[in-house]
């Protein structure tokens, strides 16, 4: 009976009983493996691109991807039931981390600012960034409640979704960064979509944030209203901010299109590039390396594998047995899409310059480990589907 109740509920509202819920062996040939190899490929390439000007922090962000397969290791073997228990605690442990380093008075030497923003918490030679690894802890809080909630179907449902979203989105703005904080929104709307919350109320939401967006802006700091200023200048084709706060922005484009279709190579690119100064060319910046070093044909690869990652994600939230399992793939997926679609975005001079960085291809260890975690998280719900329950 409880089976057939569940079946007669909408896919993103149907329960898992745990006394339905008998989990099969474990599944070695799975859909996790297309966004294992298309991570894979994004790593490998990052570590080429950043090798393009700094050999150096190349070989450290080859140790950062071996510390991060080894960590994906870890995570896809463990069970998605385990994840499921402790989504909520992981989450609120990562909440406080973005409290721990707002707090005033804390050292330095243990929250490391860093051109004014204080994001990093100094663990001896390694920093971390608690913001990079709440994406994850909050896609599997998020899951866990979705898919035990019976409100998404009302306005109110919705709206604690998002006040529930609202409090790591407002820590991480706080640092300042505010770009990863935006990154929240499309993906909470797509698992809200995914959950089963209604259409309408989903469009009412999308309107009133796009509605409310400008009125942000007297509110946004010096540096974010400039990044704006130097977006309108440059669709009007005015110059004369291109040798300052236009400057990243234009150099971007620049070099970008001097790629061509195939590239210049390492050794012309890169002499390029530290000719024209261009800033964070190895983090925020990295794709322009990516179309100056490889052209148009190393831009289609990074949307390439990008797009095979979210696939390979949405093909495990298909198959995955579980509302919960299946609403995680989804975040994860969604997650890494949008940010990589916002990070190219900008390089290209169609959003503002920002602190986005392109998913495991920009420099950063805290990034590039907790995105293997995630790319972990997929192959253990795609490893470990459950049976004898339709979900």
């Amino acid at each position: 009976m409880t089976v057939l109740i569940s079946n007669s509920l909408p896919r993103g509202l149907r329960r898992e009983p745990a006394s339905a819920v008998r989990v099969a062996p474990r599944q070695w040939i799975n859909w996790a493996w297309l966004p294992v190899a298309a991570a894979l490929g994004l790593s490998l390439l990052g570590v080429a691109a950043i090798g393009t000007t700094e050999a150096g922090l190349a070989k450290r962000q080859l140790g950062y991807l071996v510390v991060g397969m080894l960590a994906a290791c870890v995570v896809g073997a463990q069970h998605w039931k385990w994840m499921r228990t402790w989504a909520w605690v992981m989450f609120g442990v990562n909440v406080a981390f973005l409290v721990f380093i707002l707090v005033p008075f804390v050292p330095d030497a243990v929250v490391r600012p860093r051109n004014g923003a204080r994001r990093w918490i100094n663990v001896g030679s390694f920093d971390f960034q608690p913001s990079e690894l709440v994406k994850l802890t909050w896609v599997l809080a998020m899951a866990a409640w979705l898919q035990a909630a019976s409100s998404l179907r009302r306005v109110w449902g919705v709206a604690a979704a998002i006040g529930v979203t609202m409090v790591p989105v407002a820590l991480i703005a706080l640092q300042p960064d505010l770009d990863s904080a935006l990154l929240f929104g499309p993906v909470l709307l797509v698992m809200l979509l995914a959950a089963g919350a209604r259409v309408k109320h989903l469009v009412i939401v999308a309107c009133v944030a796009l509605a409310l967006a400008p009125c942000s802006y007297p509110f946004l700091r010096s540096h974010q209203r400039a990044r704006i200023d130097a977006l309108v200048a440059q669709v009007m084709g005015d110059t004369r901010h291109n040798d300052t706060i236009g400057f990243q922005g234009s150099r971007a484009i620049t070099l970008a299109a001097s790629g061509g279709v195939l590239g210049l190579g390492k050794d012309e690119a890169g002499t390029l590039i530290r000719f024209n100064r261009l800033p964070e060319e190895h983090n925020d910046m990295i794709f322009v390396v990516i179309a100056c070093r490889w052209g148009l044909a190393g831009g289609l690869a990074v949307w390439v594998l990008g797009a095979a990652f979210a696939f390979g994600a949405y093909q495990v939230a298909a198959r995955a047995g579980t509302s919960f399992g299946r609403l995680a793939a989804i975040g994860v997926g969604t997650m890494v899409f949008v940010q990589l679609a916002v990070n190219t975005a900008m390089t290209i001079g169609m959003l503002p310059v920002s602190g986005m960085t392109l998913p495991f291809v920009s420099a950063g260890g805290s990034s590039l480990v907790c995105l293997w975690m995630a790319t972990g998280v997929l192959f253990a719900i795609a490893s470990r589907r459950p049976r004898g329950f339709d979900l």
